[in-house]
């Protein structure tokens, strides 16, 4: 199969990486027998120009829409979205269609889609600096209601009372633009579980996140400063590994997760997992990203971490292949 990787400004905050990161994706593509180029779409004008030139089988994209905007993800509302104009034009592409990307990118909406179908989440509001918040129960956690990455996420996310709800509340309209999702705090273990193929193929390959307790600040949680630079850890789960496969299959299933997602799933103060995200871009930096990581977990080769990323970057592209009938 012909690769064309899609990225762009956006592709680092909305996908798998930078344009390092795409290089080595289609390094890896390219070494495990499908020829990958990529096509850079500043504007919309690009990114038409690189689907409708030919010249590939699929399409891979690192962005879930096209924008200039290199800082965080947003809702991308009157923005043109990959998976509806590849639908369009009957192209074939690696991840989920647009209806599922648009619920994974609203954290708002992923978890309204999940509880819909009976899938375990926290209790969660869509919050402005305008609404009645008197629902809300304490202590609660404080997001921008479309980042990943744990984009906006820091020791002030805890909140245990009004007054701190609604200035984080503020901060998160001002710095990013967008309302806030607002959730039960999930005090206990995170897993991040990756999500690999389809139907009877499609595997739940769970890990356990872990940080050294010093490196946390007032409360167990992920900041934005903890990501990136080797300080989480991801390692075998010593227990609940089971159930964590499981909840994150329910997910997958009740959003039609295609292809390759990651789910992240914690535990909330009664011992109950319950998912938190579900990543449909996750990231793909060699070593690095998380699924890679769980990868080589799991499928670790006697040729070394770059042989497993390649074998992942395989198994992905073998799983939209075969749903779409491409050798």
């Amino acid at each position: 199969m012909r690769i064309l990787l899609l990225t762009g400004p956006g592709g680092d905050a909305q996908g798998w990486g930078d344009m390092h990161v795409t290089e080595s994706v289609a390094e890896a593509a390219s070494a495990v027998g499908h020829p990958a180029r990529i096509a850079f779409a500043e504007t919309e004008q690009d990114f038409l120009r690189a689907v409708d030139g030919g010249g590939f089988d699929i399409v891979w994209s690192a962005l879930y829409y096209i924008t200039a905007n290199e800082r965080f993800i947003g809702r991308g509302e009157n923005a043109m979205w990959v998976a509806d104009v590849l639908d369009a034009r009957g192209i074939p592409y690696i991840g989920s269609d647009s209806r599922t990307m648009r619920e994974m990118i609203d954290k708002y909406r992923t978890h309204e889609a999940l509880a819909a179908r009976g899938v375990a989440v926290p209790a969660h509001h869509l919050v402005r600096s305008s609404d009645d918040v008197s629902a809300v129960r304490y202590p609660a956690f404080v997001k921008p209601m479309g980042e990943s990455r744990s984009i906006g996420i820091n020791d002030d996310s805890v909140v245990t009372n009004a007054d701190e709800l609604m200035r984080q509340v503020r901060w998160i309209e001002r710095e990013f633009g967008q309302a806030a999702l607002v959730e039960d705090f999930l005090p206990g273990d995170e897993f991040t579980t990756l999500v690999l193929g389809n139907g009877a193929t499609r595997e739940c390959l769970p890990g356990l996140v872990s940080v050294a307790p010093q490196h946390y600040g007032k409360h167990k949680v992920l900041r934005a400063d903890l990501r990136g630079i080797g300080l989480t850890k991801i390692s075998l789960p010593p227990s609940r590994g089971d159930e964590a496969k499981v909840l994150a299959a329910q997910a997958a299933d009740a959003m039609n997760c295609l292809d390759h997602v990651r789910i992240d799933i914690k535990t909330d103060a009664g011992g109950a997992l319950r998912v938190m995200e579900v990543n449909g871009i996750p990231g793909l930096k060699p070593l690095k990203s998380w699924a890679p990581q769980i990868y080589t977990l799991y499928y670790r080769s006697p040729e070394g971490e770059m042989a497993d990323y390649r074998n992942l970057i395989r198994a992905i592209i073998a799983a939209a292949g075969t749903r779409y009938g491409i050798a």
